[in-house]
């Protein structure tokens, strides 16, 4: 495995970072709790010592399933990355969105990230990872109701208090970056970032590189549309949220399959799944530091975790970038 320098930290994630959404079912179409913890302690054995959750996936449950986890690997062995300001049992903040939880109940969800909101969500997360710090501490969604500077400064007193190391922030602009760098150091924003959703490479990266912020990837196989498993027609199960977005048109698996067909051979070449060649490309892009990559089973986080043992040339990273070019999505 890979490890990589967060900001100007001594925090060092392993650069396929396993993402735990999935693993807390909600919006996935639920979760199996023993194969999602037998993907976690599997892809640990590949190196993978970095795992990134939050207390929405599940409403709790993916921290608990990460809990369970790493029981017994040491503390000190696994760098956990959670997120605040995403509340399902407080109606206040920005509204976000309707949902269902596990069981089917419905859901308002809003982002939130008052004071006394972060420091509560903090004692939450402790208890349910059943640890007495986080390593990464993100913000999850810029809240418009509250200034950038209280969320800010509550982390900052949490990092005091040493329950948390550093501080993160998720889907905030350059601008936003910028302005919570006033009030406590920033090693990193977690953004959406792949093959078909590139818009941060006009500013976020060059202003991450120029001010020493690590970009952690998610979504880099967006949501499995370029593992090259999913076909025109697909069916997605019951409360899956994916159903909905626009990259799993039939016209778009059409055109997506198309260009995964034009790189297939130098997969192949490698010994490697598309799958695996797409993170690998991914984190060789500019200012990308990590990927988050989600499993639901063991043999989906090992073979993610393999994705790092795949070296790309420049002429390669040139040739999958030049087909990519011509990848147009209908929206």
């Amino acid at each position: 495995m890979e490890y990589r320098k967060i900001g100007n930290s001594d925090l060092e994630l392993s650069a396929i970072t396993f993402g735990a959404w999935a693993a807390g079912g909600w919006m996935w179409g639920g979760t199996e709790r023993k194969d999602a913890i037998d993907a976690i302690k599997k892809s640990y054995d590949e190196g993978v010592t970095s795992i990134d959750t939050a207390p929405i996936y599940g409403q709790g449950e993916s921290e608990e399933i990460v809990a369970e986890a790493i029981q017994g690997m040491g503390r000190d062995k696994v760098q956990i990355l959670t997120k605040y300001g995403m509340r399902w049992d407080l109606a206040k903040g920005d509204f976000a969105m309707k949902s269902k939880n596990n069981q089917g109940q419905d859901i308002d969800v809003y982002k939130y990230a008052g004071k006394e909101s972060i420091i509560k969500e903090c004692e939450d997360s402790l208890r349910r990872l059943k640890t007495d710090y986080i390593d990464l501490y993100q913000i999850h969604w810029p809240d418009s109701t509250t200034p950038i500077q209280e969320s800010m400064e509550a982390v900052a007193q949490l990092i005091k208090e040493g329950k948390v190391r550093y501080a993160g922030v998720c889907n905030y602009s350059a601008e936003q970056v910028k302005e919570a760098s006033n009030y406590i150091d920033i090693v990193s924003d977690q953004v959406p970032y792949s093959m078909v959703k590139r818009e941060i490479e006009k500013e976020l990266v060059p202003y991450s590189i120029e001010n020493s912020k690590s970009i952690i990837a998610y979504s880099p196989l967006e949501r499995g549309l370029l593992t090259g498993k999913m076909k025109p027609g697909h069916e997605f199960a019951e409360g899956d949220h994916r159903a909905g977005l626009y990259f799993f048109k039939d016209e778009n698996l059409k055109r997506v399959d198309a260009f995964l067909n034009k790189i297939k051979p130098l997969a192949e070449d490698k010994n490697a799944t598309l799958a695996q060649l797409v993170l690998r490309w991914t984190i060789d892009q500019p200012g990308i530091t990590v990927a988050l990559a989600g499993a639901r089973n063991a043999e989906q986080s090992v073979q993610n975790a393999n994705a790092i043992h795949i070296k790309l040339s420049q002429e390669e990273i040139d040739f999958i970038s030049t087909e990519l070019n011509k990848l147009e999505l209908v929206k």
